[in-house]
């Protein structure tokens, strides 16, 4: 039996309940956007860990399992969209999976959820940072923060990286095997600006305006809207803007309709216009 006759886009990442993020983002987003969002959970949370208390259960000894029936309905994947990995056995599992479903014509798009502010999240060890940098080769598209960016190709952080030290930085991604490269979120004072690189072109920035703190699940809703993007033929640069215009439109209203940090982003409000 083969399913080849709609685009789809799997989705390795964590399933997230309640606070806006991870699969429970990436499914509405990306199925909005008209592609088939087939998520792979790495893990399932009642709420994020952003929270006072959650409720946790590691998938990862049934992920391979879940994987083979999946092999078995010979599935195809136009896109491949990876998100926060939790231990080097996800990112071996994931790896495993690239090699069964990426063909040429698959889009991989990378997350290299790890750290933000210069620092690696508390859950993230040195060794899992070590670990994500062999998925870099497997990028069609990396999408890492500045911080992320800067683990991966081990440079010292500088929040105030200049446009030469930026391109660099892509520079050495690019020759670790990341095809294209859009660094997300750099801090602008009231902007927030997202550099992109791609070999052959001179680099782009998209810049929008600030609109309150940042929130969970901002970064899954650009990598969606980019991954979804790019199954559907658009150029990086377009969809960028898109991703960054999207996310800033939602970020205003979450702030009109006082909504608690922890509660995400209002992305809701907006999907019918994505």
């Amino acid at each position: 039996m083969s399913y080849n006759h709609q685009e789809r886009i799997a989705v390795i990442n964590d399933f997230c309940g309640f606070g806006r993020c991870s699969i429970s983002v990436s499914l509405p987003v990306i199925s909005a956007l008209k592609v088939q969002c087939c998520p792979l959970p790495t893990s399932v949370f009642s709420n994020h860990t952003g929270f006072d208390s959650f409720y946790y259960t590691d998938f990862t000894a049934h992920m391979d399992a879940y994987i083979d029936e999946w092999e078995k309905l010979d599935l195809h994947f136009n896109g491949i969209l990876t998100g926060f990995l939790g231990s080097p056995a996800q990112i071996e599992i994931v790896k495993r999976f690239l090699v069964r479903f990426k063909t040429k014509s698959t889009i991989t798009v990378i997350d290299p959820v790890m750290g933000d502010y210069g620092s690696l999240y508390p859950t993230y060890s040195p060794r899992l940072a070590e670990q994500m940098r062999s998925l870099v080769p497997h990028a069609d598209i990396l999408t890492p923060n500045l911080t992320e960016a800067c683990i991966l190709t081990e440079t010292e952080y500088r929040a105030d990286m200049d446009e030469d030290a930026l391109t660099e930085l892509c520079e050495k991604l690019y020759y670790m095997g990341a095809d294209k490269i859009v660094i997300s979120g750099l801090e602008r004072g009231d902007f927030l600006e997202n550099f992109i690189y791609e070999p052959g072109k001179a680099p782009a920035k998209i810049t929008e305006q600030k609109a309150g703190p940042c929130r969970s699940g901002t970064g899954d809703v650009f990598s969606s809207i980019i991954a979804a993007d790019a199954v559907n033929g658009k150029e990086l640069t377009d969809s960028v803007q898109h991703a960054s215009s999207f996310i800033a439109k939602a970020l205003r209203r979450t702030v009109e309709l006082n909504v608690p940090e922890t509660d995400g982003l209002c992305f809701e409000e907006f999907l019918s216009e994505i």
